[in-house]
């Protein structure tokens, strides 16, 4: 056993994952109703979510508490890139929209008559406060992010003031045990890969969206634009050379996990693995990655404009450029406040759609479409998102490298 767990390791991840997406595929279509093979793919996202907040709260706690000296000025650069990048995500959703605008069949439909959408920008920033002074014991017990987060910079900033260096050195041990688990979790991926490239397939949504595939198609090439056009750009004038190894290697270490397991939130584990991979410094990445999940929303800042604009063609309504712009700038504070789970950035649409006075229920019907082209809009959605967590972290740490003399390869 232990020769063949050795030989496992040792062949790429990546294409460990590959062989394990193929077999999800054939399984799915020659055993359609082998609901077993689905339970893998459950339980590999069940335990990345469930180990998440622990890793998240303990690594940002102990990263603080025995952080370096330089780190500040890294944070700075990464929460611009963050910010930059979902703000042109949402320019070109626009731009997109103008180009090839969609318009919706919406019916009376019921896939989100218990979704509960917050009624302006306003209520959404609100709720990131509220969350932030959440308890600590509840915020990990609810998976809250922003609320993790905080108590995890509280604590680990009083850590690193008072605590001794036997504490300090006690949580840093602690926060190496869940990193050692969450590898051995990660290890496990092509078996949950599997399971949910089944679940996926066997569900028979791939004949569901043909329905929907002109606004399907709006989405993914936007998205795919953004990946491999406007975030290259954006990493190419940080670094001043080509992006493109990293932007790509990016998407296939991170983006393929994010696409099946469709949560920001349950893929940090994967980008943490990541950016210890690349060689980046513990210190900043075990704080950017979690804090990505919550503000760099490049797919959400997508998906609440299109969606918004499509149903403003369905009734009728002209939208000029200024409002096109102020459009931009709501979807991506807006975006910044979508939950880091499968489907977390329809809800915000509603909010969206009030800036053109469109009522909620209408409202509500377009996000009731995003659920149905869920299974490609979101596993898309959240690989554009969580690829660009790994992807502006490493340009972040590079910028300060090559600002210091330092060689840098990716």
């Amino acid at each position: 056993m232990k020769e063949f767990i050795k030989k496992w390791n040792s062949i790429s991840l990546i294409l460990r994952i590959l062989v394990g997406l193929i077999l999800g595929i054939a399984a799915a279509l020659l055993f359609p109703h082998a609901a077993i093979i689905g339970i893998l793919g459950d339980v590999f996202v069940g335990a990345l979510k469930a180990v998440a907040p622990i890793l998240v709260f303990v690594l940002v706690m102990s990263a603080l508490a025995n952080a370096s000296g330089g780190v500040g000025k890294r944070f700075r650069t990464v929460i611009i890139l963050y910010m930059l990048s979902t703000l042109l995500a949402a320019v070109a959703a626009v731009a997109t929209s103008f180009l090839f605008p969609v318009v919706m069949n919406l019916t009376d439909v019921s896939a989100a008559e218990d979704t509960v959408p917050p009624s302006g920008i306003g209520e959404v920033l609100s709720k990131l406060i509220s969350n932030m002074v959440i308890n600590p014991v509840q915020s990990l017990a609810t998976a809250n992010y922003i609320g993790i987060l905080f108590w995890a910079v509280v604590f680990g900033i009083g850590m690193k003031a008072l605590a001794s260096d036997t504490t300090k050195k006690v949580v840093e041990d602690l926060a190496d045990v869940v990193s050692t688990s969450v590898r051995w979790i990660i290890n496990t991926a092509p078996f949950g890969i599997m399971g949910l490239s089944y679940n996926s397939i066997a569900s028979g949504g791939l004949e569901v969206l043909l329905s929907y595939g002109r606004l399907l198609a709006v989405l993914v090439g936007t998205m795919l634009f953004v990946a491999l056009v406007v975030n290259p750009i954006v990493v190419s004038v940080f670094l001043r050379r080509n992006a493109y190894p990293l932007v790509l290697r990016c998407l296939r270490e991170s983006g393929v996990t994010a696409f099946f397991t469709r949560s920001s939130a349950a893929n940090i584990p994967i980008n943490m693995a990541l950016c210890e991979r690349m060689g980046l410094d513990e210190d900043f990445y075990s704080v950017s990655i979690p804090l990505g999940s919550t503000i760099n929303m490049d797919g959400a800042a997508i998906t609440i404009t299109i969606m918004t604009l499509s149903v403003a063609y369905t009734l009728g309504i002209s939208v000029d450029i200024p409002t096109a712009i102020v459009l931009s700038v709501l979807a991506t504070l807006g975006a910044c406040g979508a939950s880091g789970v499968a489907g977390g950035s329809l809800l915000l649409i509603p909010m969206a759609c009030s800036l053109f006075g469109i009522s909620n229920d209408i409202a509500m019907q377009a996000v009731t479409v995003g659920f149905i082209i869920g299974i490609v809009q979101d596993s898309l959605e959240t690989a554009l998102n969580s690829s660009g967590d790994v992807l502006f972290t490493a340009t972040a740490e590079f910028h300060d490298r090559l600002k210091r003399g330092e060689e840098v390869h990716f």
